[in-house]
């Protein structure tokens, strides 16, 4: 779904097929509206092309005080609005929801990029139907850097792969390497010898899944200057933070897109 489809759906989701029949009893046709947008809590601003897509839709003007990426501080304006009554109100709802989620995901992901420094910090495939491209532009938004945007961009050889498909790890790889040239490998390993078998196979990377920090700082040793390495399996912040201290190069967290709580903004009428 591309981004107007997205927010149409989400606009004719709130307003039905009456729109919003509390505006159209208490509100004259011809008034019109001015406000904006404001954090009420600190945080990371994400999901402007979201909004812009609202304003469009609704009919609505919209000034921009910040980009995608900024810090907010508590009370700072995001954003002013100005156009007919009704539709500002109309609008109100899907362009906080969508803005708020949005900005949560890169305020999470912020902090994780913080705690995880010098690794960098990857989302994965858990995210809201529909909205994957914008909750992992959130987490760029953050400072977050994209892994896989689906299932068709990227090799991850998964211990059910193997199973379920009747091959070894080798063969694996040597059959992405031959029919999917220039699409990166990566192969998951829970214990040490997977990471050499990992290796072996000629992984761009490997995924050191569930590893304590012995264990993960050993595998960081044999990858040296032959596969990247990331951290993976409950990444909190303090597993993030001890990941990056066995010197992984990433680490993964599906909580920056399914767990993020939303980021307080609001809008305020003049």
């Amino acid at each position: 779904m591309d981004l107007a489809d997205l927010v149409a759906a989400a606009l004719a989701e709130d307003l039905g097929e009456r729109g919003d029949v509390t505006s159209l009893v208490t509100i004259p046709e011809d008034a019109r509206a001015r406000g904006r947008v404001v954090a009420r809590s600190g945080g990371v601003l994400a999901g402007r092309a979201f909004g812009e897509e609202v304003l469009r839709q609704m009919g609505v003007s919209g000034t921009w005080q910040a980009a995608d990426g900024a810090v907010l501080s508590p009370g700072e304006s995001v954003l002013g609005v100005d156009g007919p009554a009704r539709a500002v109100l109309a609008a109100e709802r899907t362009l906080l929801n969508g803005m708020s989620h949005l900005s949560g995901i890169a305020t999470l992901t912020a902090r994780y990029v913080d705690a995880a420094r010098p690794a960098k910090v990857l989302d994965t495939r858990k995210t809201t139907p529909g909205w994957r491209a914008l909750e992992k532009q959130a987490v760029a938004a953050g400072g977050g850097v994209n892994h896989r945007m689906g299932l068709h961009d990227m090799v991850l050889v998964k211990d059910n792969h193997l199973a379920m498909g009747g091959v070894d790890l080798l063969a694996a790889v040597a059959r992405a390497r031959a029919e999917l040239p220039g699409v990166p490998v990566e192969v998951e390993a829970d214990d040490l010898d997977g990471v050499r078998l990992a290796l072996d196979a000629g992984a761009d990377r490997v995924l050191l899944d569930n590893m304590d920090e012995a264990t993960m700082r050993e595998a960081v040793t044999l990858c040296a200057g032959r596969a990247e390495t990331e951290g993976s399996g409950g990444m909190d912040l303090d597993g993030v933070a001890r990941a990056a201290a066995c010197g992984v190069d990433y680490v993964s967290v599906g909580a920056l897109t399914h767990s993020a709580p939303a980021l307080d903004l609001a809008l305020d009428l003049d």
